[in-house]
């Protein structure tokens, strides 16, 4: 064995993005932001009748999925990592996200079988 040290770089890009405290701070910003829209509408627009309940459900899945993007692209690093990372852990969320659903319309389906 050699007793020179050994140095280890990384291409430009691989791990080079990482988390600044103004990336952060933007973040923490955009996700503030959704909540209290998520806030003015449970709090102010639906008691109201502003927004019907029919509207504001769809409203509060969508604004819930792009926190969801924020918080796993930005804290959890998964932005940073590479493609193939990614995938393998976003494709069987979306797997188990899909059996739910079937599980759900077909659950639905026995209930009315029974009546």
């Amino acid at each position: 064995m050699s007793s020179e040290p050994t140095e280890v770089h990384h291409a430009e890009g691989e791990h080079g993005d990482t988390m600044t405290r103004k990336r952060i701070w933007k973040v923490f910003f955009i996700l503030l932001a959704i909540t209290c829209v998520e806030f003015f509408i449970a709090l102010f627009m639906v008691p109201n009748h502003h927004m019907p309940i029919n509207i504001a459900n769809p409203v509060y899945i969508v604004l819930t999925l792009f926190k969801a993007f924020y918080i796993v692209a930005f804290f959890m690093h998964l932005k940073f990592e590479k493609i193939g990372m990614v995938y393998a852990i976003l494709v069987p969320i979306l797997f188990i996200v899909g059996l739910i659903l079937v599980l759900t319309n077909e659950s639905h389906h026995w209930i009315t079988l029974r009546m």
